[in-house]
């Protein structure tokens, strides 16, 4: 017997205008851009760099993450509709955004950043990585709003019952349990950049974001329903099977990070 059940009825519209909808994950994916620009800005004044540099890599994260997380949706997600149906990859409006697709976006984007600006790349990763996880968190909480990615059938007292999608058994919020890890995550790194002044060791900070993240990923991922039919038939989902790689990734960047021991150098 539950007793605690969540009745979630929230609207994803904050309002309307004719055509036009204000939505909850609308404005918390922007908040993110927002908030991370506040907290590089501070970085790169610790760091002596011009905020014009944070300007132009603010635009190549934006074009990195929604060009990577709708592809990452289209090809890791429903790969057979959207080969069928080409245009459809490109209205981003109707849905469908992966987070390990953001997150290959990213790697690419900042790649392509560094060589313009002649920074190092992973010194501009290991900044990133910051304001990464504060992301996933405010996108977790607009998923929220939009009653979508939550969890299987649940007897815990803080079962949320989805109304506007007309469910009636309490699910996990497995929106609320990824969010709070990844903000757990971003004050962690936070103040390890801190705590050196980011006289940290290069790639330790990027290192420790892939394996945090997709480690709380990959276990969430457990309780949360299947995205798409086929999932129904693997032992890991597809979330779980990308989540593994960056992972891998993280481990063998710390490992480098720690042996390697070479510091940011910090102009000021």
């Amino acid at each position: 017997m539950h007793l605690l059940v969540i009745p979630w009825n929230v609207n994803p519209e904050i309002f309307r205008i004719g055509h036009i909808a204000v939505r909850w994950y609308g404005l918390l994916f922007a908040s993110s851009f927002l908030l991370g620009y506040f907290i590089m800005n501070k970085i790169f004044k610790n760091e002596n760099i011009a905020e014009e540099v944070l300007e132009r890599l603010t635009i190549y994260m934006a074009v990195g993450v929604i060009i990577g997380a709708r592809l990452g949706h289209c090809l890791f997600y429903e790969p057979g509709y959207y080969f069928s149906h080409p245009l459809e990859i490109l209205k981003v409006w109707h849905g469908g955004l992966a987070s390990h697709g953001a997150a290959i976006g990213i790697l690419i984007a900042i790649w392509l950043f560094s060589r313009k600006e002649k920074k190092d790349y992973l010194w501009v990763l290991d900044r990133i990585a910051i304001v990464v996880a504060l992301s996933g968190f405010l996108i977790r909480m607009g998923n929220l709003m939009n009653s979508e990615i939550y969890g299987i059938e649940t007897t815990v007292p803080w079962g949320f019952v989805f109304l506007r999608n007309h469910e009636i058994a309490p699910k996990h919020p497995t929106q609320i349990y990824e969010g709070l890890a990844y903000l757990a995550i971003f004050v962690l790194l936070y103040r390890l950049y801190w705590s050196k002044k980011g006289e940290h060791y290069q790639g330790m900070l990027i290192s420790l974001l892939c394996i945090l993240v997709f480690t709380a990923r990959f276990f969430i991922e457990f309780l949360k329903e299947d995205q798409v039919a086929f999932e129904a038939t693997m032992k890991l989902n597809m979330g779980q099977w990308l989540s593994i790689p960056f992972v891998i990734l993280g481990i063998v960047g710390l490992y480098w990070s720690i042996k390697r021991k070479k510091k940011a150098v910090i102009k000021r």
